[in-house]
């Protein structure tokens, strides 16, 4: 027999996005553009090619859960120098753990959180709409009530956490935060976050916080809740970082997702109950990619090479799509969310008549009760091509549409 709840699952976005366009067939005269999917193109680091060739004598030896002494350290390092982090704040042994790539480890932490009743209700899983598809299948598989906080323009494209009633909160085990979001962009300050942090304290949750894209930004570097947390301590230790989960990836900032590695660092006491659950059933990530990970998280370089390539095929989105679509410049990440009026319909258009394949916003969110979908307008479009093949992306939509 089957886990009853798979029937609650919905498509994933990507194959409900191959089952709109597959009947339809681009021209065979136009290059096919993919910039539906967040995979990052831009050319690695040679660091990446040096350290795992260095370290393939330890291809043979199985990684233990918690990773190395010096990855852990130089996560530490990297969050202490990109947050600004008091010292002590992180523990390399005891508040950082890796996870091969942050997908799989925002899905496992559900088993960590959520428990079978939750203020003698059914648990409540809180999340942005628009959202990463992985947080709607961590609370659905774990049992759990997924809750969905408009992220529209009119709430600054992230939820409105002074909306939020006693009662919902009472009942949540986890809020996912993404920040900057996916899809739009938008960056949380450091009065969000710590208003976050104190609702997850008062109301005992888990606050999980994405920042997989938090080295990928246009002017300011992101708030991280890390840094929130320092924000917000009195110095006494323990407690600095309770309820509170970040998640960061190599994917994004250093251009590698398929070496699969990230990390998660926060609560103490959440860590090491990640770790027990990650021993039974979480991905261990191998002893080179560990070591080919410390050296990325330890380059400066690379990200702000990364950043400024990014920046560029900005200027170019701004330069040709102006004003129109609901343009503006995203704080962080690399999509632009685009107002095209039915994300669905310019998804087929696109395709049919430019070989440009974009995800309609509609595939990244749910319908509110009233049965309006706040991506339904919208499509979402990945600048991770080079910048020619981003400026043909950009014109033909401008033409087509």
């Amino acid at each position: 027999m089957m886990n009853p709840r798979l029937d609650l699952l919905a498509d994933y976005p990507f194959d409900r996005l191959r089952a709109l366009l597959d009947g339809l067939p681009p021209p065979k005269e136009l290059e096919t553009l993919v910039l539906s999917v967040g995979e990052p193109r831009h050319s690695p680091s040679p660091l990446v090619h040096e350290v795992i060739a260095a370290n393939s004598g330890l291809w043979g030896r199985y990684p233990p859960i918690d990773g190395t002494p010096e990855f852990r350290l130089a996560v530490t390092d990297w969050l202490n120098r990109r947050y600004a982090l008091p010292d002590g704040l992180v523990d390399a042994h005891k508040h950082v753990l890796p996870v091969a790539g942050t997908r799989e480890a925002l899905y496992l932490i559900a088993s960590v959180a959520i428990a079978e009743r939750r203020a003698g209700s059914r648990p409540a899983v809180l999340m942005p709409n628009p959202f990463y598809q992985v947080y709607y299948g961590a609370a659905v598989m774990s049992g759990a009530e997924p809750c969905y906080l408009a992220a529209t323009p009119e709430t600054g494209h992230l939820p409105d956490l002074t909306q939020l009633d006693d009662a919902a909160l009472e009942r949540t085990a986890i809020m996912y935060l993404c920040s900057p979001a996916n899809p739009q962009g938008a960056a949380a300050d450091g009065g969000y976050l710590e208003n976050a942090i104190r609702l997850a304290r008062r109301f005992d949750f888990v606050l999980v916080v994405d920042e997989c894209y938090s080295d990928i930004y246009d002017r300011q570097p992101p708030c991280g809740a890390l840094q929130a947390c320092a924000a917000m301590s009195d110095g006494s230790g323990g407690e600095d970082m309770a309820n509170v989960l970040v998640f960061h990836s190599l994917s994004k900032r250093s251009s590698v997702p398929g070496l699969r590695s990230g990390f998660v660092a926060g609560d103490p006491r959440l860590i090491s109950a990640f770790r027990r659950v990650r021993s039974f059933g979480g991905a261990s990530v191998p002893l080179p990619v560990l070591a080919a990970s410390a050296a990325l998280w330890k380059d400066t370089d690379y990200p702000e090479h990364n950043r400024a390539l990014y920046r560029e095929k900005f200027d170019a989105a701004e330069a040709i799509l102006a004003n129109r679509f609901g343009f503006y410049r995203p704080e962080g990440g690399f999509f632009l969310w685009l107002d095209v009026g039915n994300g669905e319909e310019a998804a087929k258009k696109l395709w049919a008549e430019g070989a440009l394949r974009v995800l309609p916003g509609a595939y990244l969110a749910k319908s509110d009760a009233f049965g309006a979908n706040p991506g339904a307008n919208y499509i979402r479009m990945a600048l991770i091509d080079d910048l020619p093949s981003t400026q043909e992306a950009l014109r033909r939509l401008d033409k087509i549409l």
